[in-house]
């Protein structure tokens, strides 16, 4: 290693920007990891279980937080920002704001403490489906396991009971946000991605009809963690969800939408329908898909679901959702292409498989790079020293952004060695 080297930046805090972190700093250089979320771990800690092997995130996730925090070399920033970077490869300037916690971390705080409190808050990390206290921990595996206060949830009339009822020095209702100046060597562009916006297919009913969720919803649902417990119910009426459709390509390979394939998203799907077919034997699942795309071993997962009875595959873009007010029940308009015939099949929920959107096509990183038309960055970029990773650079599973990962720490470890 070059003992002069400056630090690599890693602009996010997901898997992708995990892994390059930890390849980095365990080759011997120092990391600097800026997270605009209040912990790390990015999407993939809200999935339910990844695929193939169907184990739960949190395996993946302790071994990095462990390799982190034992990691003198690692620096995390979360509820941050890089507003501005400057200079070139070796001796780039990053500005850094931190967003205010409002919560100083000196005094431990619990549930017994947030349980006084009634101000609520739309609770993010379940996307929307419950709510949680303006003083919360954001999930039970969150790091930094510190809790985060909502300033704008929190009603006047709390604002002296939480005074109160906290340690002294615990609350700091007047913290304001800061900014940093750091030097770094090259940086690592992991900012991950966002589920299409599925208000935009609006003949879909998504926003129209409660019984009409996400591929990312029906994770937080299926999680033990998550609003319902992991049972897998309707959102209408929480009575257990029986017969689910699932809509494929929602959005994705669609010139008005996302002309692009998700890449994961038909795997999503078929580990969905397990979680639904495990959970409940009686349980029925239909897939309307354009193809199904599951890439060399993955293969295995699809024919498991072939095989199942209670599972059914149809060939054909859902033109229509439609509800029963009266029920909630959802009908569905699908010409099968295989059958030459069209379906107007009854379901009790529907699952939208939304395809996936870089964050930087929202949230360009403050750099002249080159991104394509969709808003992902160029792997390499067109900038020496700066390196995308994951879903910045194109959709991928989680597989995909370790590996991209690892290769953007190597290019990073080469470019700081040159210098």
């Amino acid at each position: 290693m070059n003992e002069s080297a400056k630090p690599v930046l890693v602009i996010g805090g997901g898997i992708a920007g995990m892994t390059a972190a930890v390849e980095v700093a365990e080759v011997g250089y120092p990391v600097i990891i800026v997270e605009k979320e209040a912990y790390l771990g990015g999407r993939v800690m809200r999935t339910h279980q990844y695929f193939p092997k169907m184990c739960p995130p949190t395996c993946g996730f302790e071994i990095n937080i462990r390799r982190i925090r034992q990691n003198p070399r690692i620096s995390v920033h979360t509820l941050a920002t890089v507003e501005e970077i400057s200079g070139n490869v070796g001796k780039f300037r990053a500005r850094v704001k931190l967003n205010p916690r409002y919560v100083t971390g000196e005094h431990s705080i619990d549930d017994s403490i947030t349980e006084k409190l009634t101000s609520e808050r739309d609770n993010d990390f379940n996307l929307g489906l419950d709510k949680t206290k303006a003083l919360y921990l954001p999930h039970k595996m969150a790091y930094p396991h510190e809790y985060v206060l909502d300033r704008e949830a929190l009603s006047a009339a709390e604002t002296d009971t939480l005074t109160e009822i906290c340690p002294d020095g615990a609350i700091d209702l007047d913290m304001k946000e800061e900014e940093l100046e750091i030097d770094v060597g090259a940086v690592i562009v992991a900012t991950g991605w966002r589920p299409y916006d599925a208000t935009r297919l609006d003949n879909l009913g998504y926003g129209q009809f409660s019984n009409v969720v996400t591929n990312v919803m029906m994770e937080r649902i299926a999680s033990s963690d998550g609003p319902t417990g992991g049972e897998i119910v309707r959102p209408s009426d929480g009575n257990t969800a029986e017969n689910v459709a699932f809509v494929q390509c929602a959005g994705s390979r669609d010139e008005n939408h996302l002309p692009y394939c998700s890449a994961v998203c038909c795997m999503g799907s078929l580990k969905q329908v397990r979680y639904l077919r495990e959970q409940n034997e009686n349980a029925k699942a239909t897939v309307f898909y354009i193809d199904i795309r599951t890439i060399g071993r993955l293969e295995k997962f699809y024919y498991d679901m072939l095989d199942d009875s209670n599972v059914s595959f149809v060939k054909g873009k859902v033109a229509k959702i439609n509800e029963d007010s009266a029920s909630g029940n959802l009908t569905l308009d699908v010409e099968d292409t295989l059958a030459r015939e069209t379906h107007h099949d009854h379901f009790d929920m529907v699952v939208l498989a939304t395809g996936v959107v870089p964050n930087s096509a929202d949230t360009p990183i403050p750099l002249d790079l080159k991104y394509d038309e969709y808003g992902f960055i160029d792997g390499a970029t067109d900038i020496d020293g700066v390196f995308a990773a994951g879903c910045t650079r194109h959709p991928c599973d989680v597989a995909r952004s370790t590996k991209d990962a690892t290769a953007a720490a190597l290019k990073a470890i080469q470019c700081l060695n040159r210098g």
